[in-house]
């Protein structure tokens, strides 16, 4: 036994000599492994880091998305384009690598909407042409994009057809109601929700998706717990509805009546938007093809027309498409077949010649002593029509800015401060006519015009052109939304919804525009019965109301602004 009990204590002292050295290996690994990662690791020096900045070395352009690996940045270059360019591939980018080594620039993909590096910096996934591509870096740039987009793993292109995707739409809505609720308890511009009880409004809301049968129900739903804060900007959009047939109608920029003698529907008036656009002119008034008011339309597509059967039938799915018409000469009784492209909308052309009239009305009513210029919104296509004619109508006596229908945007302090010029000298020339200084400044008075259609950067525009003390403001109290959003919350099935975070707040009247707009200085009722007889009521006012501040007034340059000095000598 004694024996026995040595052999056990040596076993154990074997042990545990035995533990300590796998003990102290393991701590000296450790060791070893921290002082490895140690030297490996990045330390940033942030003092002067500033001054220590270098441009990066591409041309100017338009760029996005940079992502970066141990050798190489890659980016997305796009094509420089305006706003309101009509590119349809103005989105469309080209991803572009940086190498570090090489210091060269080297392009990867056309066509990219998206791509993402993978974590471990060797793959990257691009979003190209509405399919899925990975790619491994190592490799380079695949030489071929095209190469038909088949599936393989040597093209790296994804067949998304072989995915399916099980849905619960009961689950899902559930989750989306949860998560915009969320949203708005996180990004509404008060934390105290404006004193709405947002819990109180989630236990009302949140049992009414199990009776959501339809997605447009899972819509109302949403609208009607977002409407219960009362502020403006409260928006749900997209999501995953089922695509219906589309069947574009086609537009000949004109109005036509049925002519039972003549067996065609007659051209009362062809539309006069900007006849060199092939967006903004009518299809009737293309160059050489010699058809005027009065005209009749006998057939369409060689299908002749009816009473019943309009030209509006025949042109179904006809958006932009060339279509034959058959065309009766009101004066000289002949027929001819022309050919046009139709329009896929008449919006464009029409405000083009709303605009043409009012501005000519304006001109006539003022005998040439005031301009007129609309602003449709304060976005791209708003600055841009401001301008369009500011740049002549400025150089009138008074000007009217009507902001009317202003559909809201980003832009007014661009325009407000234009508005605000006045010029303070001139400069003369000896053959050319005196140029005000600053330039853009209008000499004389400016009245806006404004209504309840005017909203959101129209709400501010109209209030600030009062605050500013620019001139009168006239017409009907503003929409009255001016709590502004940032839509970038994109729900699983697409749905994108906002949250009103930024409030407006005015030194007269703080946060009051809100729900309820702006007065105007003068209001002006437009009835409906001189709407329909085509009469511009409140812009009639606005122009007397200008040539009443025109009366007495000094404006523009001195007739005669005197000798010139004679040269001082010292």
């Amino acid at each position: 036994d004694k024996d026995d009990d040595d052999d056990d204590d040596d076993d154990t002292a074997d042990e545990a000599d035995s533990s300590g050295a796998d003990e102290s290996g393991e701590e000296d690994s450790a060791a070893d492994a921290q002082e490895a990662e140690a030297e490996d690791a990045l330390t940033l020096d942030l003092e002067g880091i500033g001054q220590r900045v270098v441009m990066f070395p591409l041309a100017e352009g338009r760029y996005a998305g940079l992502s970066a690996t141990e050798d190489r940045v890659f980016f997305l270059q796009s094509p420089l384009a305006g706003a309101m360019s009509d590119e349809k591939d103005e989105e469309a980018a080209t991803l572009f690598e940086w190498s570090l080594k090489r210091q060269k620039k080297r392009r990867w993909h056309e066509d990219v909407e998206s791509y993402e590096v993978g974590s471990d910096g060797k793959t990257l996934a691009l979003y190209a042409e509405e399919a899925l591509r990975v790619l491994a870096i190592a490799q380079g740039p695949p030489e071929d994009e095209d190469d038909e987009q088949e599936p393989s793993r040597r093209t790296g292109w994804i067949d998304l057809e072989r995915v399916s995707v099980e849905v619960d739409p009961q689950a899902e809505w559930a989750q989306m109601l949860r998560e915009i609720w969320r949203l708005m308890r996180d990004h509404f511009w008060r934390e105290d929700m404006s004193g709405v009880d947002w819990d109180e409004v989630w236990a009302r809301y949140a049992p009414l998706v199990a009776r959501a049968g339809v997605r447009s129900e899972f819509s109302s739903i949403v609208w009607g717990m977002q409407g219960e804060l009362g502020t403006s900007h409260a928006y749900e959009q997209g999501g995953d509805y089922r695509r219906g047939p589309r069947y574009g109608q086609g537009f000949l920029g004109a109005d036509t009546i049925w002519d039972e003698q003549a067996g065609g529907y007659r051209i009362e008036h062809i539309v006069r938007g900007d006849d060199w656009s092939s967006r903004e002119g009518s299809p009737l008034v293309r160059p050489g093809l010699h058809v005027s008011q009065g005209d009749v339309i006998l057939a369409v597509n060689g299908k002749r027309l009816s009473a019943t059967l309009t030209p509006a039938h025949r042109l179904v799915n006809e958006a932009r498409q060339e279509v034959e018409l058959l065309i009766l000469a009101a004066g000289t009784g002949e027929t001819q077949r022309v050919t046009v492209r139709t329009l896929a909308s008449e919006h464009a052309l029409r405000y083009r010649e709303w605009v043409v009239q009012r501005r000519a009305l304006v001109h006539a009513q003022s005998e040439g002593q005031v301009g007129y210029v609309h602003i449709p919104d304060m976005g791209p296509q708003g600055y841009a029509e401001f301008h369009r004619g500011f740049a002549s109508e400025r150089e009138r006596a008074g000007l009217v800015v009507d902001v009317r229908f202003n559909a809201g945007g980003h832009v007014s302090p661009l325009i407000l401060e234009k508005l605000m010029r006045r010029p303070i000298g001139f400069d003369y020339s000896r053959h050319g006519h005196p140029l005000p200084y600053p330039n853009d400044g209008v000499a004389g008075p400016v009245v806006a015009l404004t209504n309840e259609y005017a909203g959101s950067d129209g709400d501010i525009f109209s209030h600030a052109f009062k605050l500013f003390g620019i001139g009168p403001l006239m017409g009907k109290r503003t929409w009255g939304g001016v709590i502004g959003i940032w839509p970038r919350h994109e729900m699983v099935d697409g749905t994108v919804t906002t949250q009103p975070e930024f409030s407006f707040w005015f030194e007269d009247v703080g946060f009051e525009v809100e729900n309820w707009g702006t007065q105007p200085d003068v209001v002006v009722e437009n009835p409906p019965d001189a709407d329909a007889r085509g009469e511009d009521v409140q812009l009639r006012a606005a122009v007397a109301r200008a040539l009443q501040l025109l009366e007495g007034a000094s404006v523009g340059a001195p007739k005669d602004p005197g000798p010139y000095p004679s040269r001082r000598l010292p």
